[in-house]
């Protein structure tokens, strides 16, 4: 049975503004990234435990070609999704999302 992958709002909100940038930067630039976001989220999808956990249940899966992270946490056969974090900034930021 394949597992749910659930992405919560201030996920998709940190895609959408990636997206937005990403597309300003460079035509079709965006779109790359959406798909390297896709990419991942399909690899955290088939095999949730693949990638390391860094915070107590809490994994990371790195995109490639983008300084981005992907926090999620696996229970029960559901993925939830955390945050899709710029590597620049403030760990701290998503760490207070987990509380």
């Amino acid at each position: 049975m394949p597992n749910t992958v659930v992405i919560l709002p201030e996920a998709r909100d940190e895609i959408a503004h990636a997206f937005e940038w990403y597309e300003e930067q460079f035509f079709g630039l965006g779109y790359d990234f959406l798909r390297s976001v896709d990419n991942s989220l399909r690899m955290i999808e088939r095999e949730p435990n693949l990638y390391p956990i860094v915070h107590e249940n809490y994994h990371r899966a790195l995109l490639r070609r983008f300084p981005f992270s992907v926090f999620y946490e696996y229970e029960n056969e559901q993925v939830v999704i955390y945050s899709v974090f710029h590597s620049s900034q403030n760990p701290q930021k998503w760490y207070d999302r987990f509380k």
